[in-house]
């Protein structure tokens, strides 16, 4: 939707709605009947979309510095330098570890028609190389007409932040870009076409990791049996040691159902970042001077609460879900890697896995020019910002170890169960992914997960954050 100048993608997992009116009572969860999906839904109606919150202006002169963002919006925002900082990156580059010889694929409905262009004007506009391989291919089929309704700029928004992101933090690796031919009206059609395009990439090209910033509520699936039909690309990327990625979404504890609009009442999360065979990357929101240090250790992101986040976001500064998905599967038990956890988890598996940066008060700047909007910069957030980010990181672990890692996620909770001897693993121990909303006249509150106090795994973080310098040698190691 837009709201004078600025443009809200709110699709699939991605929960900033505008929920602009009075406030009401508060509500706790439970109260309200849940969205008319569960198990209702045939395969055909459930919607995929991008787990991305695109805010402020578009600005032909230059990107906002942020000095710029915090007096115009009172939020921040952060170029490639400050957040490169931030996760101790230039030290790896200055040992030669850009991700050199890995490739990301990046995997996106629809794709943006301009973005080779747009990624060039970042990087010129930042200093950056050009990435030593940039393909796009679409292996699932002739990508429809371009056309400017909300759907494919919200896709072409989404593999902007993929590209120009993932590029950011690992900007000597390759990158394919894998677009498919999905119609918004198709829900869970897109799907199919995405494990479809996925597996010839596993087929016919190099990849080393993937790369998803999309997600669906796992109550509009119909059963776990739906799901399994639909995992055939992650089996394959097992068998070839590809690490897979998925965003945890935007909604905190809650997310919507198949009318995209309407709350589940209850904690719920999504796949495929639920998936066992997939690395949940969940959100925290840093806390950054313009050069990058951080005044206070990363938190939890979670924007609900903030005026200033909800008006830069959505043009309304009433509270509504703006933080990082987590939670516990209702499809998938705990898997081994998560027995360490088990206190937390429980018998489900439990997501996110790791987190990077997604706040919006914190948002990332980006380059666009397709069609449907102004050509020019804005910012993005979400954890679709967090998912190419640390595609990024896992691309610099590749080179590091000289060949692809696979799934990570034992070495993650190895990592995290002996803390002491892993410094590259940065402990999230504040804030949580509780959301309130405003539903049929009622606000709710649905209680999410708090950080670890002592920096412990939580369903709010994951095992926590990275700081890149001693993290990718470790994860280098400890996965190969």
């Amino acid at each position: 939707m837009r709201l004078a100048h600025r443009l809200v993608i709110v699709a699939g997992a991605c929960g900033l709605a505008a929920m602009a009116g009075a406030a009401g009572t508060a509500a706790t969860a439970g109260a309200l009947a849940e969205p008319a999906t569960t198990g209702a839904s045939s395969t055909a109606d459930v919607i995929i979309g991008p787990d991305l919150i695109r805010v402020g202006d578009v600005r032909a002169s230059g990107p906002a510095s942020l000095a710029e963002c915090e007096s115009e919006w009172q939020v921040a925002c952060y170029n490639p330098a400050q957040l490169r900082q931030a996760y101790n990156l230039p030290a790896l580059y200055a040992d030669g570890i850009t991700g050199k010889g890995s490739t990301i694929v990046i995997v996106d409905s629809f794709g943006s028609p301009t973005i080779k262009h747009d990624l060039g004007v970042f990087d010129s506009t930042f200093g950056l190389p050009a990435p030593p391989s940039f393909k796009v291919i679409t292996p699932a089929g002739k990508l429809p007409k371009w056309d400017s309704n909300p759907d494919m700029p919200g896709w072409a928004g989404e593999t902007t932040l993929d590209v120009e992101w993932a590029h950011t933090v690992a900007p000597g690796a390759n990158i394919l870009l894998v677009e498919t031919p999905v119609d918004e009206t198709e829900g869970v059609q897109g799907f199919p076409q995405i494990v479809a395009a996925e597996e010839y990439v596993l087929k016919h090209y190099h990849a080393d990791v993937i790369s998803q910033s999309f997600s669906a509520t796992e109550q509009t699936f119909p059963s776990k049996a739906a799901i399994e039909a639909l995992r055939g690309a992650y089996y394959a990327a097992q068998k070839d040691r590809v690490t897979v990625l998925a965003a945890s979404g935007d909604s905190g504890a809650a997310d919507v159902g198949l009318d995209q609009t309407t709350y589940y009442t209850k904690p719920v999360t999504s796949w495929p970042d639920s998936d066992p065979l997939v690395t949940g990357v969940g959100g925290t929101e840093l806390h950054l001077n313009a050069q990058g240090d951080a005044s206070t250790p990363a938190t939890v992101w979670n924007d609900t609460y903030s005026a200033a986040a909800n008006l830069f976001a959505s043009g309304s500064s009433a509270d509504a879900p703006s933080a990082g998905g987590g939670g516990k599967s209702i499809y998938f038990t705990r898997p081994a890697y998560q027995n360490s956890v088990a206190g937390v988890v429980g018998d489900a598996r439990g997501v996110p896995d790791i987190s990077m940066s997604a706040a919006c008060n914190g948002a990332v700047d980006i380059y666009s020019s397709f069609p449907g909007q102004p050509a020019g910069w804005s910012q993005e957030c979400g954890t679709s910002e967090a998912t190419p980010e640390f595609a990024g990181i896992v691309a610099l672990a590749d080179q590091k170890a000289g060949h692809s890692l696979g799934l990570i996620n034992p070495a993650l909770y190895t990592m995290s169960a002996h803390r002491a001897d892993y410094p590259g693993l940065t402990p999230v121990t504040k804030g949580n992914n509780t959301v309130t909303f405003k539903q049929n006249g009622k606000w709710y509150t649905i209680k999410g997960f708090a950080a670890g106090a002592n920096g412990s795994y939580s369903l709010a973080a994951g095992v926590g954050t990275v700081n890149a310098l001693y993290f990718v040698p470790e994860l280098a190691k400890l996965a190969s």
